[in-house]
């Protein structure tokens, strides 16, 4: 499909490529986040929480479906992009819809069918926006979308359930309706974005698609600092994972009965890390740019432990220790959802993908969800929703912090030992 003459503009092409990417994927999101909103109270499965069942079911999916794209992802054609977006989102929608249909407990399966597809979505998207100079602003746009979506569908979601009366089964369904039209739209303007040109190449690094034997060299090449930053990301999915998954369950034990609080929260980190991270644009010397990342990083980590500490000792609101921990742990996650890699790749010179790496970290972190979940139930039965996100916080902060370092030290470490550019 050829481009339309305004995106040769590379401010009005930064500007629309990053609308498209902040539209589509949180539109996406609308197909996976409904469930999150409701609590499903009272109701037990073979003694445990009908909900926790859900939540592992649908992450169990995403796990499955982030191990498949590893392979699906990286090997990948820009054609068939598009269509594979649209396909995934739509066979997560059916899957909803048969949530809706079947009763419980027989639907949860249904979960499982939805994460299925849905978790190499993102994946794909980062092939539409990576190595091109403003590769930084994009990916900005993109992740921004997940943060804000994540509050913007639980409040739409309960306000559909609040004025609509729609139950708690129909309820992910009939929300997904709603962002069908704005998701046509969005993936059509991503089409039209044009491949990356000869400057972006020199300046990025040349992407293409990767095979087995193309993988395995890579993760053979960094596998030090990719074992470290991985182990790291675990940590960290698995902890925004159970906030983004349990947030009305935390914040109704500290006392907030808010619906609006989560798309006016996640909308304030949203805008934080677009900002942050849209300044990267700034600095073209990608290793300069790596360490950046990795020092924002961390200042996230510790805001995790310190505003937990904080609002323990009443310095806080919950309101406010709820805002500042996504804060932290999206100025943490955000990176490594794009960014890191992206500037990994470009500073090494190595012929790659970025999604390749993101999907295989997904992967591991998505499992590292599953973990929790298992080990809230089973092995912490007995404490709030709050009280073991505020342990796991304190937990998550200091040995993500220690992981981090590790990894940065080995990576600057292999850049200075190289200096000539690293080749597929």
């Amino acid at each position: 499909m050829r481009s339309p003459a305004f995106l040769r503009n590379p401010t009005t092409f930064t500007i629309f490529g990053a609308v498209a990417a902040f539209c589509t994927y949180a539109c996406a999101y609308a197909f996976r986040k409904g469930i999150t909103a409701v609590t499903f109270e009272g109701m037990v499965v073979a003694g445990i929480s009908y909900k926790i069942w859900l939540v592992t079911a649908q992450v169990l999916g995403y796990a499955a479906s982030k191990r498949i794209g590893v392979k699906v992802v990286s090997e990948m054609s820009p054609g068939r992009r598009a269509g594979s977006i649209l396909l995934f989102i739509g066979l997560a929608g059916l899957s909803l819809l048969g949530f809706a249909l079947v009763p419980p407990p027989y639907n949860i399966v249904f979960l499982f069918l939805n994460g299925l597809p849905l978790g190499m979505v993102y994946g794909i998207m980062l092939g539409f926006l990576e190595g091109r100079r403003q590769t930084d602003a994009l990916v900005a746009g993109l992740t921004a979308s997940f943060i804000f979506a994540s509050g913007f569908v639980k409040t739409v979601a309960l306000t559909i359930r609040a004025d609509w009366g729609v139950s708690e089964f129909w309820l992910p369904f009939v929300t997904s309706l709603l962002f069908i039209p704005p998701l046509l739209l969005s993936v059509y303007a991503l089409m039209l974005l044009p491949p990356p040109t000869a400057e972006d190449r020199t300046l990025r690094t040349e992407r293409k698609p990767m095979d087995g034997a193309e993988r395995s060299a890579f993760v053979g090449t960094f596998r030090v600092g990719l074992v470290l930053l991985i182990a790291s990301y675990v940590l960290l999915s698995a902890f925004r994972d159970f906030r983004d998954n349990f947030g009305p369950e935390i914040l109704r034990d500290a006392g907030v009965e808010n619906p609006g609080i989560f798309a006016k929260t996640e909308t304030l980190v949203a805008l934080g890390i677009l900002f942050m991270m849209g300044l990267l644009q700034r600095v073209t010397d990608n290793f300069r740019a790596f360490a950046l990342l990795n020092g924002l990083m961390l200042l996230g980590g510790a805001l995790v432990g310190l505003s937990t500490y904080a609002y323990s000792t009443g310095l806080l609101s919950a309101g406010n220790w709820f805002l500042l921990t996504g804060l932290g742990l999206y100025m943490a996650y955000v990176p490594c959802n794009g960014l890191y890699f992206e500037r990994l790749i470009a500073s090494f010179r190595y012929v790659s993908t970025v999604g390749f790496i993101v999907t295989l970290a997904d992967w591991y972190g998505y499992l590292g969800s599953v973990g929790v979940l298992l080990y809230k139930n089973f092995g912490q039965s007995t404490i709030s929703y709050r009280e073991f996100f505020m342990y796991g916080a304190y937990i998550m902060s200091v040995s993500y912090i220690l992981l981090v370092v590790a990894s940065f030290v080995y990576f600057r470490k292999r850049f200075r030992e190289v200096p000539e550019p690293v080749s597929a």
